[in-house]
């Protein structure tokens, strides 16, 4: 199945970007008429990748909570989690400076932003997003829910990490009283990968939708306009993939090789539907098959959904200083590593903001006296970017997960990576292998 569905997916792009090219070429005249013609058709187009995306939705925040609870539960003891945690954090952090001196390099290298030397524009100019939450008190205290209903009804990963995190440490310390919620948890968590199967034999039409839309509202041109800044971000992109590609083959041995055969499903899906959130659930599977324990990939994924964006961690120091570059404003290096630092500290907890990457960017720019309005530069081209990064963000946390598992001396055998994922049996009740989980 898993053969199959990555087939369809690749169908159903290449379909889509023929299909949107066609139309747009069809009816696109250059008048306000044919662009508003062209937005209605798209609009329609997104009804489908629009529902499909509320389905993904619809099963991260009890499937997070679920193998998140049962991973904890299965520690044994809070020194493990604590463990697992430290390793996770430490990684990420590595990971996320990789990223952000990659993109500095690179930006500099390539220089995608010399010689547009565009007009300062006027102070008042916005870019229509919205950067209220990112004030830094807020951060901070965005991250503790006060309400498991309302962090779960708005999808807030890291609020349900937290509420997951306190409950399953209560029920190691519990212990056996607390052993029904355990089988509860572990039962949730079946179901809903079973609803996952469901939900993913939907994803190559959402692909196809996606895929068209975009190109009929847009066309063509809007590639070819900023055809060396997109380039260059996919050469800083498939950089990061080799150097994730290369720690995980130090850390990890040989079977990295396997891992980007395991998780190019996910990775597809993330692509093609620009979604990072679209491709959590198959890469939690992937992730089992592969070998890395359910209780640590249940607990090192969400974690990675917040702290761990690697490629939009590359693009958002690549879009700044592209924009400083556009605008002829010289940054020296002291200031570049400040905004470095802040990119890095302000995108944490941004997986649940609309746009999050487009958000930080503006929030930052503004502290370094960057013109906001810059962001218009790369708004027009951002769906066809934030595919490529949320593939990288999808591989980076995998390669995490993998690492931590091999750093914990807990990297089982592979499964055969075409295997469907266990189901629970249809007579009802926990699947009778859930010894995985300890």
């Amino acid at each position: 199945m898993a053969k199959r569905l990555t087939t369809f997916i690749m169908i159903g792009l290449v379909l889509g970007l023929i299909v949107g090219w066609v139309i747009n070429a069809q009816i696109d005249t250059g008048t306000p008429e044919s662009a508003a013609l062209l937005k209605e058709i798209a609009k329609w187009f997104s009804i489908v990748t629009t529902v499909f995306l509320h389905l993904i939705k619809m099963i991260i925040a009890p499937l997070v909570f679920g193998t998140l609870v049962v991973g904890i539960a299965h520690m044994g003891d809070t020194g493990a989690l604590g463990r697992v945690g430290l390793k996770s954090l430490g990684w990420f952090i590595g990971a996320s400076l990789l990223s952000l001196t990659l993109g500095l390099i690179l930006v500099h290298i390539l220089q995608p932003g010399i010689g547009l030397n565009l007009p300062l524009p006027p102070a008042t100019a916005a870019t229509g997003l919205d950067k209220s939450n990112f004030d830094a008190a807020q951060i901070i205290t965005h991250i503790f829910p006060t309400s498991i209903v309302e962090a779960m009804a708005s999808n807030d990963i890291l609020q349900i990490v937290i509420f997951s995190v306190f409950f399953g440490v209560a029920i190691t310390a519990v212990g056996e009283r607390a052993a029904p919620l355990v089988k509860a948890a572990e039962a949730l968590t079946q179901v809903m990968l079973q609803v996952t199967d469901y939900v993913m034999r939907f994803a190559p039409f959402a692909v196809f939708a996606a895929v068209a839309a975009t190109l009929i509202e847009r066309g063509p041109r809007v590639i070819g306009q900023l055809a060396y800044f997109m380039g260059s971000v996919y050469i800083g992109l498939t950089l990061l993939w080799v150097m994730l590609g290369a720690l995980a083959l130090l850390f990890v041995g040989r079977r990295a090789w396997q891992l980007f055969r395991y998780v190019r499903e996910p990775a597809l899906v993330a692509f093609s539907t620009a979604s990072s959130e679209a491709a959590f659930p198959r890469t939690l599977e992937a992730l089992d098959r592969f070998g890395v324990p359910p209780r640590i990939a249940s607990f090192v994924l969400p974690l990675g959904y917040s702290f761990n964006l690697d490629g939009s961690m590359m693009y958002m120091t690549f879009a700044s200083l592209f924009i400083a570059q556009a605008y002829g404003i010289h940054l020296d290096l002291g200031t570049q590593i400040a905004m470095l630092l802040t990119l890095m500290i302000t995108s944490k907890g941004i997986a649940g903001v609309p746009r999050a990457s487009l958000v930080v960017i503006a929030a930052t720019l503004a502290q370094f006296n960057l013109p906001e309005a810059g962001l218009l530069l790369v708004l027009a081209v951002d769906h066809f970017l934030d595919m490529g990064r949320s593939a990288t963000n999808v591989i980076g946390n995998a390669v995490a997960a993998s690492v931590v598992a091999r750093w914990e001396g807990q990297l089982d055998p592979p499964q055969p990576p075409e295997i469907e994922p266990v189901r629970a049996p249809s007579g009802g009740g926990p699947a009778k292998d859930m010894d995985s989980f300890r």
